[in-house]
């Protein structure tokens, strides 16, 4: 019996707490490609560990559900060292946890590290942080998330 190989392409997200916008990043990235038979390798963490072993927050798991995308078997994870290596490129959602990503970044690592919406669309944008908000943020998080999901899987795909 023969492995499958592993993708080239390989994506991290990562936000504060990984139950929001990354996991949401991460459904929309995994939805893109399979549409497009691209074969990438996608995760999700986050920088702090208030979450390890959570599932998303139940208003991201209903803003992804609504567009088909189910992420509720998703658990949170902090980022970690091996990460640096194990992906392509790391994606933050934000500039304070891009300036967290950075700081604990190895000096050999061999991951991109960027901005998702700059690696997305060239902006240095960030995504919004839903959490405190209601449901109207947990759905305007998914359309930008789900947005830049579909521009990489184009840049990918080249």
């Amino acid at each position: 019996m023969s492995r499958r190989p592993e993708p080239k392409t390989s994506v991290l997200f990562v936000c504060l707490g990984n139950i929001c916008r990354s996991p949401m990043a991460e459904g929309a990235l995994r939805a893109a490609a399979e549409e497009a038979g691209l074969d990438l390798r996608v995760d999700s963490a986050g920088t702090a560990n208030y979450h390890v072993g959570d599932p998303p927050d139940p208003r991201a798991i209903a803003a992804t559900a609504r567009a088909g995308v189910d992420i509720a078997h998703l658990r949170g994870r902090q980022l970690c060292k091996e990460d640096f290596f194990a992906f392509t490129d790391i994606f933050a959602l934000d500039a304070a946890n891009l300036a967290d990503i950075r700081a604990r970044m190895p000096a050999d690592a061999t991951a991109r590290v960027s901005l998702l919406l700059e690696a997305a669309h060239g902006q240095p944008a960030e995504v919004s942080d839903p959490y405190y908000g209601d449901d109207a943020g947990f759905s305007a998080c998914w359309d930008e998330v789900n947005h830049a999901a579909k521009a990489l899987v184009t840049r990918y795909a080249r």
